[in-house]
Order: structure tokens, then sequence, then C-alpha cells
């Protein structure tokens, strides 16, 4: 079902209420947005074949479809080996999968005379075409931080898309002044 209702930031033919409102000369423009009954909840061990299926549609929506046949082997072990230290949701919109993300936690080293702390790293947000703007990316990311919120997390960071920018900074998110990031080094050929 769905019902219509004010939606700052609401994306309309490629642009959001926040791309619009500077050029407005500060009246206050109105969007419609569609929202879902989607379903967001943490994934589960039993939910690999969900996320499997969620990263091939991903994979064929960017770069048509690519022949892996480890492909699936990969994924379960990459899995296996996440799980203890990132927390995976799924949106589900009538018992389908229509969406994941997934936050990987990091304990920060203990300092004399400071509580221990964690920070958290905002990752593989995906919602099938279909299903986009009606705010179930929106709820996938407010799962994620009131988890990281609940749990006193130092800070939640995230490297996005220039798509997914608009969505990040409607949750709050913005520039990272106080990050530093060292690209890959590219080797020289041979010598």
């Amino acid at each position: 079902m769905r019902c219509r209702r004010k939606c700052p930031g609401q994306v309309i033919d490629g642009t959001t209420e926040m791309d619009v409102l500077p050029r407005r000369r500060g009246r206050h423009v109105r969007t419609l947005c569609y929202m879902t009954d989607a379903l967001i909840r943490r994934a589960e061990h039993a939910d690999l074949a969900a996320i499997v299926q969620l990263r091939h549609e991903w994979i064929r929506e960017e770069d048509a479809e690519i022949e892996d046949p480890d492909f699936e082997e990969n994924l379960a072990a990459w899995f296996a080996r996440e799980w203890s230290r990132r927390i995976m949701w799924l949106a589900e919109e009538g018992g389908r999968p229509v969406g994941m993300m997934n936050l990987a936690i990091y304990e920060r080293m203990p300092r004399p005379g400071r509580a221990l702390s964690r920070w958290g790293y905002l990752g593989n947000v995906f919602v099938l075409a279909a299903y986009r703007n009606r705010g179930i990316g929106s709820q996938l990311v407010r799962a994620a931080l009131n988890y990281a919120d609940q749990n006193g997390f130092a800070r939640v960071v995230l490297s996005p898309t220039e798509r997914s920018i608009p969505l990040y900074a409607r949750a709050g998110f913005g520039p990272a002044d106080a990050l530093m990031l060292r690209p890959p080094q590219v080797r020289a050929g041979p010598r």
C-alpha cells in the first residue's frame, strides 16, 4: 500500500528537494513521496541466499552480467568471516527481499581513563531499482544509526557513491574533515 505524504529530499527526475530549495529563494518546495510497508530486520545466517540474490541484482544493474562461477562460494566465505563483526539488515516487502545494508563494527584500542568504545562503517546499502524512492534506503540507514546510537558508537563513517550522497545527507552525514585517506599505490611496470 502506498500513502502520499510530504517528504523533504524526495528524488524527482534525478534531483532532490534539497537540490531545488536554494534556487527557490527561500520558498518551501513540497514534494510527494511514497512510503512503503517494507519490513526492516536484522539478517540471520539463513538469509545468505537472499543476500546473494540482492548482490547479483546489484552487479547486474551496475556492470551487466559477469560470469564468476566462484561468486556464491566467495560470498558465503566472506559472510562466514565477517559475521562476528558485521551486522546486516534486510528490507522485505511482501516477503520478498528488496534491499540490504551492513554495519561493520570496529573496537577501539582501550585507553587508560576512558570507557571502551566502538565505531562503525556503514556499507553495501542497496535497494532494488523497482523499490527505490519509497523510503526503504532511509529506513535501512536509520536502523543502523539507531543501533549505533543505542550502543554508544563514537562515530559511523561511510564511502558514498555520487547517487547516494543525498540519502546520507538526509540522515545527518557530512564531509569527514577529521579522516584521511591513502589511495592504492600504483606499481611501476617491470624493471
